[in-house]
């Protein structure tokens, strides 16, 4: 209506009008009123939606998920129901959006693999996992051969294993952040050696010129010996980054898959994938870039002019010297040192740890030289100490921890936090932020009698390993170098930190229920 009124208002120095249906002319100009039988048309059509002919793009491919409802030729899934264990195209998936019926049933991304949520041998839908087998069953399951096994809903396990991801990815994330210094470190120092080299080359040049002839021979070698060193080192420094920058290529690509686990809504599939996925390869080199200042070349061109100084003497009596301080330029790519493998390689850095008193919580008592310690329901009789725990229920060893060492301890109980920890840790508060692993000052291996979690800044991740009451520490400070190991038999590895240790570090122990004992042992 609006568009015709513009249009007349266009032309209202015409005399007539006429109607642009049934071209009947007006004098003077109508009052126009609604077309009812277009209306209502209209009316039906929104009330009944046009059901066009679907596309071709609409019917599912070989990588489709069918609709399994459709027959013939099948349409697209649009959503499958972990309840009805279907797959719906649009057309039918309305009734799980009208219905109150289906109200309450699950609705995720089309998916392939719904039979795999279907326990096989009761052919009931499986929502629970057991985690004393490590799989998803059915009702029907627990009742049988999973009678008196640890079950939780799978929704449940997802939440915690999330939670797991979560930290994993963070891992990931410091781990690429690393690299991606280390990569930034080589790339600057790939530079510092060309632009050095260079240098070293000009000066030589010019110094070698003034010379007579008899020291041609020399700066033709000096100037091999430069090019020869700095292909050298350049290559080396070019390799080592090539391997980072493939190995941040691999991280971010296991980051992707975690974050698109993350995001699945259907649990089951999360708990089938999480285990794969979520194993982080551990590197089969580890680096730590350490690019100490150097002078490169400039040594060589100090020399190089002394030879122009002393000349035919120089050329008999210092080319040794030359020729070692060519030898000397060298970038230091260190590699961090190769854990021990065996129990024997690890007790030749065992050392033995005692206990502070002056750190103990009131609650603790300490015997056996002060390398035992338990958690008492009475108050020992301490004095005031600056140094004491007040608030978690923790002790610290009493001399610092630098270089390689290695000890072990016996623990009895419910629950034990075997940790290390910087001096300058707070030592109470209103929170537990003092605690060992709730914090960036401590590191901690919280031990339960079937799990264990890794604890740093307040981020606690379950790792997985088998219990034992003896529990294995090795320490490279120097390296950033922090292992911990479930000691019986044989020693397996639980969890390995690489990181960057600031300041020295003491042993550290946190005991939460009465009774609960744990003793340093002194191993040779």
């Amino acid at each position: 209506m609006q568009c015709i009124i513009r249009f007349w208002d266009a032309e209202d120095e015409k005399r007539s009008h006429s109607c642009p249906q049934c071209r009947q002319t007006f004098t003077p100009r109508p009052a126009l009123v609604k077309n009812t039988m277009l209306a209502v048309l209209v009316e039906e059509l929104t009330k009944t939606g046009l059901q066009a002919a679907p596309a071709d793009h609409c019917y599912a491919g070989p990588e489709d998920v069918a609709c399994d409802v459709c027959t013939g030729r099948k349409l697209k899934a649009l959503k499958s129901c972990l309840v009805c264990f279907v797959s719906y195209c649009q057309n039918h998936l309305q009734p799980h959006y009208e219905s109150p019926a289906f109200q309450k049933h699950k609705l995720v991304d089309p998916s392939k693999k719904l039979q795999e949520n279907i326990c096989s041998r009761h052919d009931e839908g499986m929502k629970i996992f057991c985690r004393t087998d490590q799989q998803c069953i059915c009702y029907l399951c627990s009742l049988d051969e999973h009678r008196g096994h640890d079950t939780v809903s799978a929704a449940a396990e997802r939440t915690e294993r999330q939670r797991e991801l979560e930290g994993s990815r963070q891992k990931l994330h410091l781990r690429i952040q690393d690299r991606e210094r280390d990569v930034r470190l080589l790339h600057q120092e790939v530079e510092a050696i060309s632009v050095s080299a260079d240098k070293a080359v000009e000066d030589s040049e010019k110094i070698f010129t003034e010379l007579i002839r008899l020291v041609e021979k020399r700066r033709s070698e000096v100037k091999q010996q430069i090019r020869s060193q700095e292909e050298t080192e350049v290559s080396r420094v070019i390799e080592l980054q090539e391997k980072l920058e493939q190995e941040i290529t691999e991280l971010k690509k296991k980051d992707a898959s975690l974050e698109q686990l993350s995001l699945t809504e259907d649990h089951i599939q999360f708990v089938h994938s999480y285990p794969a996925l979520s194993a982080l390869r551990e590197p089969t080199d580890s680096f730590s870039i350490k690019i100490r200042p150097l002078r490169h070349f400039e040594d060589v061109t100090a020399a190089v002019s002394q030879l122009r100084d002393q000349l035919l003497d120089v050329l008999r009596q210092t080319w040794t010297n030359v020729s070692e301080k060519l030898s000397e330029v060298d970038v230091l790519l260190s590699h961090l040192p190769v854990d021990p493998k065996t129990r024997a390689e690890f007790l030749k850095y065992s050392r033995e740890i005692t206990l502070d008193p002056n750190t103990a919580n009131t609650y603790l008592l300490l015997c056996e030289g002060n390398r035992k310690v338990t958690l008492m329901d009475e108050e020992q009789s301490y004095s005031s100490h600056p140094d004491r725990f007040t608030t978690c229920i923790q002790v610290l060893s009493g001399d610092s921890l630098t270089g390689r060492c290695y000890w072990e301890l016996e623990w009895t109980g419910t629950k034990v936090n075997v940790s290390v920890a910087y001096k300058n840790i707070s030592r109470g508060g209103n929170s537990y932020e003092s605690g060992f692993g709730r914090n960036n000052k401590s590191w901690a291996l919280e031990c339960l009698q079937n799990k264990y979690y890794f604890c740093y800044n307040n981020i606690k991740t379950r790792i997985s390993g088998p219990q034992s009451s003896r529990v294995g520490v090795y320490l490279d400070h120097k390296a950033g170098i922090l292992s911990f190991y479930s000691v019986s038999e044989t020693m397996t590895l639980l969890h390995r930190v690489q990181t960057t240790f600031t300041q020295p570090l003491h042993a550290g122990l946190w005991l939460y229920s009465y009774g609960t004992t744990a003793e340093l042992y002194n191993v040779k």
